[in-house]
This record gives C-alpha cells, structure tokens and sequence, in this order.
C-alpha cells in the first residue's frame, strides 16, 4: 500500500471510527472552557499527528509489535486530546476512552465476520474494477448499522446512569484489560490472516482459513460485549448501592425526626393546654372582652387538637404535617386505619407517610385555587389486603419512567428518591405501588397482602 492508502484507509479510517464512539461515551462529561475550539484543534492535532504515524505503520506495520505500538500509541494521543477538552477526573475520561475502544472493535470485527462470509459465499466477485467503491459503501452502511446497535444495547445504557464519581479501581482495570487484550488479538490476527490471504484481503483459498477467522472474530467480538456487559452492570450497581444507602439514611433521618417531632408536639399541646385554663380563669375574673377571649381560643385550638389513627406514630407525623398545611392554606384529609399497619417498622413507615405527604405537599402548593389545594390519604382493609391510597392536584403535566413520575426539579441527580423510595418500602413488606393520572389529580396506590 502507498503511504497515502495507508494514512487514509487505515490511520483516519481508524480515528474517525474511534472518534464516533468516543464521542458518545464522552458527551455528557463537563466540558472545560472554549470546548470547540479546544475540539477543533484537537481533532486537526489528531489527524496531523496520524500523518508520521502512517509512516511507521508502512515501515513496521507487518509485524505484530509494530501494529500494538501504533493502536496503542493512537489511544494514548486520544485520551489526552479528550482530558484537555473535558473537565473531569483523569479515570473517568479514560473509562470512557476504554469503552470506545471496546465499541470500535465490537463493531469492526461484526463488520468482519459479515465481510469475510461473503467472501467464503463468492459474493464479490462480480465487482470487478468497482470492488474498491463497492467495498467503501458495503463498509460504512454496515458500520452505520452496527454502532447504531451497540449505541442502542449498551452506550446508552452506559453513559444514561454514568456518574464520573462512581468509577471505581475495576471499572478502570476492565478497560485497561480490554484495551491491551483487543489490541494484541487484533494486530495477531491481522497479521496472521494477511499472510494467508489470496488476491485480497480475508480471501482464503482453503475453508479452514475461513473457520479460524470467524472463530478469532467472534472471540474479539465475544470480549468486548462482555467488557459492555460489565460496565453497563457495575453502574447500574453502584447507582442501586447509592439509591440504598440514601434510602437507609431516609429511614434513619425518618425515625430522628419522629422522636423530635413526637416530642415538640407534646410540649405544644401541654402549653396550649395551659393557656386555655389560664384564658377561663381571666375571663372569669372579668379581664378580658368574651369575643376577644374565643377567638384567642380558636386561634389556639389547632395546636391542641389530637388527630387519632390507631397509631402513635402516624398521630405525630399527621399532626405535623397538619399544623403545616393549616398555615399554608391545604386541606389535608386523612383517614387511616393505622392499627392496621403496625407491620411496619416506625422507620420505614415514618418514611412511607412522610413521602407520600412531602410529594403531594410539593403539587399542592403550587396551586392558587383554594378549592383545588386539597390533599386525600385513606387506609383500607377488606379482605386482608390493606390498601393506601392517595389524590391530589397538580399543576403542569407529570412524565413517567418506570411507572413513577419522573422529578420536575432542576437537579435530577438529586432528587427524585421520593417516590422510588416509597417503592423499595412497599417492596419491602411484599406490596406493590402504581401510580396514575386523571385530569388533574394525581393518585398512588400502594396494596399490602395481610
């Protein structure tokens, strides 16, 4: 091959394809400052720097060393080009560049094995001059196919629930193995088959041939889906692990403020208790005007009034909760059989409750109209299974993920465990929740086997 075949079809081949994936990985990482001119200059760098490279391919590239020192090489200019445009960890970038690279090779050898089983089904040989034309867009309509495949079953699960902060000592080894172990099949392969070859490339003469380069192919391909695979799993492991840990933190935040709450009301309804005994002896001693008198009383009779569910703990919570929507104008209409739940742990259904209120607490008050800021919870029992149910308004329009409506705040990352932690309790004592819209009223529903 002349140098310029060699720059254009295996050098700038090689990047552009890289490149594609790369950006796919790298997309949602913080960009650093003038990122496109940073980008342009890089790619124009890159592209640059391929031209001395092509040289030493078209001098060393028939020997296995040679080819590992040039992809290797070409890896390691990328990964920088990558770390001077994105402002993220160093580990992170080069996970990112790894699995690229993975997805490049899991794509070129699908390529591959297509290719060369055409060749074994003499599927090529009426191409005659136009082979090279014919050849080019066979190549990049199947490559099209391909990455569009891996970007569907694994960049985009990968890089949907990627946190830069996650990436951990294996993820990093995993793709550093991956690197090291597609390369050095690769340029083994490569140079093995290419002294096999008759009139072209992957064009064999005995069938045997054919069978060891499908069986080489498959075992590329086999690798890099595994090393996806495992990437893709270790996330979504790390992201359940973290969604746990802020869970068991909830219930131990849930059952701190149960205690200070239990202990507030207390106090509360110990001095309005006082004031009102005190408020009979002054108007009996004829101080005090007896309108003036009732409606001090009335003002006060809220934070004395005892909300009954058969549960202790949900009597301090629903008093809570009461005394906030009492202030802010929400009518907070509750009817639980509270007994009925004391299969729950005071954490867990502290949490459970206190969810449910907070979500709709968050509807409801964006809502002017008086008669619309109203919230329903109610507990029911027929025949052993105990049902929880919930209404509110709300403005807007709610999307649903997963059959949970997805957070309306900015910052996704952040929030959003609300209702996914209402799920986990449910799941918990055996229970299922659904949720559903109507209009404009939002309802939950959670069901428990008794």
């Amino acid at each position: 091959m002349t140098f310029w075949q060699v720059y254009g079809y295996i050098i700038v081949e090689f990047l552009f394809e890289y490149s594609v994936f790369a950006v796919l990985f790298l997309c949602k990482l913080s960009r650093r400052k003038k990122f496109a001119l940073r980008a342009v200059l890089g790619f124009a760098l890159l592209f640059a720097i391929g031209l001395p490279v092509a040289l030493f391919y078209q001098a060393f590239g028939g020997t296995v060393w040679g080819r590992i020192l040039v992809y290797l090489f070409l890896f390691g200019v990328f990964t920088l080009f990558a770390i001077g445009c994105f402002e993220e960890k160093y580990s992170a970038v080069f996970f990112c560049c790894g699995m690229a690279y993975a997805a490049q090779n899991l794509v070129y050898k699908s390529y591959l094995i297509v290719y060369t089983v055409g060749e074994q089904l003499d599927l090529y040989q009426d191409w005659g001059e136009n082979f090279n034309l014919y050849y080019r867009i066979m190549y990049y309509g199947i490559f099209a196919l391909f990455a569009f495949l891996v970007w569907f079953f694994f960049i985009r699960n990968i890089t949907a629930k990627l946190k830069t902060n996650e990436i951990d000592n294996r993820m990093l080894v995993t793709a550093a193995l991956v690197l090291g172990i597609t390369i050095l099949l690769c340029s083994i392969e490569d140079i093995a088959f290419a002294e096999l070859c008759v009139e072209r490339e992957n064009r064999f003469d005995d069938p045997i041939y054919y069978i060891l380069r499908h069986t080489g192919n498959l075992f590329s391909c086999l690798c890099c889906v595994i090393v996806l695979l495992f990437a893709s799993n270790t996330i979504v492991k790390n992201e359940l692990q973290k969604e746990n840990e802020y869970f068991k933190h909830t219930i131990r935040q849930g059952e701190l403020q149960y205690r200070i709450s239990k202990d507030s009301i207390e106090l509360i309804n110990i001095k309005c208790h006082d004031i009102k005994y005190k408020l009979d002896a002054l108007m009996a001693q004829g101080d005090f005007v007896p309108e003036s008198v009732k409606a001090l009383r009335d003002s006060i009779s809220i934070y004395d009034s005892k909300i009954e569910t058969g549960n202790q703990l949900l009597n301090v919570l629903i008093t809570e909760k009461s005394l906030y929507c009492e202030q802010n104008g929400i009518n907070l209409s509750c009817m639980i059989d509270g007994k009925k739940l004391d299969f729950m742990a005071s954490g867990d259904l502290y949490c459970f409750f206190g969810n449910i209120i907070d979500n709709a607490l968050e509807a409801v008050k964006e809502i002017e109209e008086k008669n619309r800021r109203v919230i329903n919870i109610s507990v029911k029992v027929k025949n052993n299974i105990i049902l929880v149910q919930e209404e509110n308004y709300f403005n807007g329009t709610l999307t649903f993920e997963d059959g949970l409506p997805v957070t309306t705040k900015g910052d996704k990352t952040s929030h959003g465990f609300g209702m996914r932690s209402l799920r986990m309790i449910a799941k918990k004592y055996g229970g299922e929740l659904t949720t559903s819209v109507s209009d404009d009223i939002f309802h939950l529903n959670v069901i428990f086997v008794g």
